[in-house]
């Protein structure tokens, strides 16, 4: 038998893991849910087979499982009112706009003896699984630290238009979308990182979130995590990660494309996939399989996703 999902939250993301719940053999995701009657009548057309039920309510006591696709200002209420039905519940992060107040929400999640987990969507992808086996087997030789770059010509970009949102600071920006993810990567590989400096540059407008970041983060043992992100200038997005070793570094760029370097220029690790946001959902996803039955996966918890909450919003608040 398939889980049933409840999806709330019907915009980017609400729509992406719609398309892709309902090419997975283990998935139902019939239960829809959004406050935007727009919203709901075009992912409808999108996928038939799903209903937009009366109230977030009903969608959640539909379903075993519950996505949350909303912004983050409203996802405490919909997970409580989850894990208080008995629900498996996945999430998107932040947990929220405010530190303490997240804090408190994790500890309420912890209360409930259901599955949860954060959509983190490197954490069951090809190249996490095989960095890591590279770094364990002593392959890269001594880990010596990471560089993240991430650049956009305009932020939110074109495709994310419709979720206005992300414009601005009290929730939105590119540190938490998209650094969080290889700030995420990053401790997976080298462990807990603390925020030496930073340096957050927004606009004139005080509504509106970041345009650049400068960072330096550390591990315990004192290697260099830097980051460096700007908005601006006609240019193609720029997203990478290099994992610096003595011996081999990898980069991955555009959250798939894996590659090495002993010194030379990188070499791709493998061929790309033809649809590389299709095989990242899938592997979420049958990790999710294996979250909803309490077996191992890789999916990020809510203690990892909480602490890389803390690292952004220490990033973001340094100006």
């Amino acid at each position: 038998m398939t889980t049933s999902v409840a999806i709330i939250g019907l915009g980017i993301m609400g729509s992406r893991m719609l398309k892709h719940m309902r090419l997975h053999e283990e998935f139902s995701p019939d239960f829809l849910w959004d406050p935007n009657p727009v919203a709901c009548k075009n992912i409808i057309k999108q996928d038939s087979k799903s209903q937009i039920m009366k109230s977030a309510n009903e969608a959640i006591e539909n379903a075993d499982l519950v996505y949350l696709a909303c912004p983050p200002s409203v996802r405490e209420m919909y997970a409580i009112k989850t894990v208080e039905m008995g629900k498996a519940l996945f999430l998107e992060k932040p947990f929220g706009i405010n530190i303490q107040d997240s804090k408190n929400f994790i500890e309420k999640l912890k209360n409930y003896d259901v599955p949860v987990a954060v959509n983190f969507t490197q954490a069951g992808g090809d190249a996490l699984a095989d960095i890591l086996a590279s770094k364990n087997s002593g392959e890269m030789g001594e880990m010596l630290g990471v560089d993240i770059i991430v650049t956009y010509s305009a932020w939110p970009r074109q495709w994310q238009q419709e979720a206005d949102w992300l414009r601005f600071k009290k929730e939105g920006g590119m540190t938490r979308e998209v650094i969080s993810h290889f700030i995420f990567f990053t401790e997976r590989v080298l462990g807990p990182l603390k925020v030496k400096w930073a340096r957050t540059s927004y606009p004139t407008d005080p509504t509106l979130c970041e345009t650049g970041v400068l960072a330096k983060l550390e591990t315990d043992k004192g290697l260099s995590v830097n980051i460096f992100a700007s908005v601006g200038g006609q240019q193609p997005d720029r997203q990478e990660f290099t994992i610096k070793g003595s011996k081999k570094s990898r980069k991955v760029s555009e959250f798939y494309k894996d590659s090495v370097s002993t010194g030379d220029n990188f070499i791709p690790i493998r061929q790309e996939p033809l649809d590389p946001r299709a095989v990242s959902l899938k592997a979420q996803l049958d990790n999710l399989v294996l979250k909803i039955n309490n077996k191992p996966n890789t999916l990020a918890t809510i203690d990892e996703a909480f602490r890389v909450q803390n690292l952004v919003e220490e990033i973001l608040s340094n100006t």
